[in-house]
C-alpha cells in the first residue's frame, strides 16, 4: 500500500471489524485502508451529527488555541480562511465577533470554489486534516492559498508511542482516515515548503 502523503511503501499496522489501517516509516503517518472509506453520503451524515453550536461556551474554547493564535499574530487588515469549516464554525463567529476580515469554505456546507482562487494571511483548519483523502494534494493547496509570511492553524489529536492505537478514540471515527504523528508533521513542513513549524499539544502551526 503506498502512503498518500509521501508515496512510500506502507506496511500493515493494525485491524479491528474490517478496518485495515497502514504505518508509513518515511512520514510515520497511520492510514485507513481506501477500501474501508465511507461514502460521501454516509460521511456527510457523519458530519451533520457533530453538535456545534457556535454560540456553545465549550465549543468556542475547544476552537480558542486556534482563535487566539489568529488575534495574536494577524489583524482586522489581514485575509482569512476557515478551510473545513463544518456545519457551523465558531472559528468564523469568534473572528467575526472582533471583526476580523475571514471567510469559509467547506465542501459539504460551504462549497464556494470562489474563495479557493484568492490569497490569505492565515487559514484555520480545525478537526479537519484527519480527513484529507489526499493529503499531500491538500496541504499543497493550504501551501499556495498562502500569502508570503502566512500561517496556517491547524488543530488534530496526533498519534504517539504512548498511546495505545488499540483503544485510541480517535481511530473510531469512520471519517477519520488520515492519522499524524509528530515526525509526520516535520515531514509536511520540510517536504510542502513550510519556512517552519511548530506543535503545542493539538495546534500545529505552519509559517510558510
Amino acid at each position: 500500500m503506498l502512503c498518500p502523503l509521501c508515496s512510500e511503501n506502507a506496511e500493515h499496522f493494525y485491524t479491528k471489524k474490517n478496518r485495515k489501517y497502514f504505518y508509513c516509516s518515511t512520514c510515520a503517518s497511520i492510514f485507513l485502508d481506501p477500501t474501508n472509506y465511507v461514502d460521501a453520503t454516509t460521511e456527510k451524515q457523519v458530519y451533520e451529527t457533530h453538535v456545534n453550536n457556535p454560540d456553545d461556551s465549550r465549543y468556542q474554547n475547544f476552537v480558542s488555541p486556534i482563535v487566539n493564535g489568529v488575534l495574536e499574530n494577524f489583524t482586522t487588515s489581514d485575509k482569512g480562511l476557515d478551510y473545513g469549516s463544518g456545519t457551523n464554525s465558531a472559528i468564523i463567529k469568534m473572528l467575526k465577533d472582533k471583526s476580523f476580515n475571514v471567510v469559509e469554505f467547506d465542501p459539504y456546507f460551504s462549497n464556494n470554489p470562489k474563495v479557493l482562487k484568492d490569497k490569505y494571511n492565515y487559514i484555520t483548519c480545525c478537526e479537519v486534516m484527519e480527513h484529507f483523502y489526499f493529503p499531500k494534494k491538500e496541504f499543497e493547496k493550504l501551501y499556495q492559498l498562502l500569502l508570503p509570511k502566512g500561517k496556517l492553524f491547524c488543530k488534530t489529536d496526533l498519534f504517539s508511542e504512548d498511546k495505545n492505537f488499540d483503544t485510541w478514540y480517535y481511530k473510531e471515527d469512520p471519517t477519520h482516515v488520515f492519522l499524524y504523528t509528530p515526525r509526520t508533521i516535520e515531514w509536511i513542513a520540510k517536504n510542502i515548503g513550510f519556512s517552519n513549524f511548530y506543535i503545542d499539544g493539538r495546534l500545529i502551526v505552519f509559517e510558510k
